[in-house]
């Protein structure tokens, strides 16, 4: 499944903090998490970070193992093509 998160840091963002960010998504590629794509941004967010996950409880367990340090809204990504029946008409 495809997952797009929308990150935004809790407090300052120090180099500790990327540190940590940075080993968590060393831990997360060695698991289940497969990571296409992280974007910083300009506007309400920081990031957008674009991510496979096996099924919503391993993207769920991802965000919450970055609780005390970021906010993240989760979305699921399905596929927007003229085959799908709720695709364009």
């Amino acid at each position: 499944m495809l997952f797009i998160a929308l990150v935004k840091f809790r407090g300052e963002l120090t180099d500790e903090v990327v540190a940590r960010n940075l080993k968590d998504i060393e831990d997360d590629t060695g698991g289940q998490i497969r990571y296409v794509g992280a974007y910083w941004t300009l506007g309400r967010y920081d990031n957008v970070i674009i991510y496979e996950a096996p099924d919503e409880k391993v993207a769920m367990e991802m965000a919450l193992r970055r609780a005390d340090r970021m906010e993240i809204e989760t979305l699921v990504a399905l596929p927007a093509d003229a085959s799908s029946p709720t695709g364009p008409t």
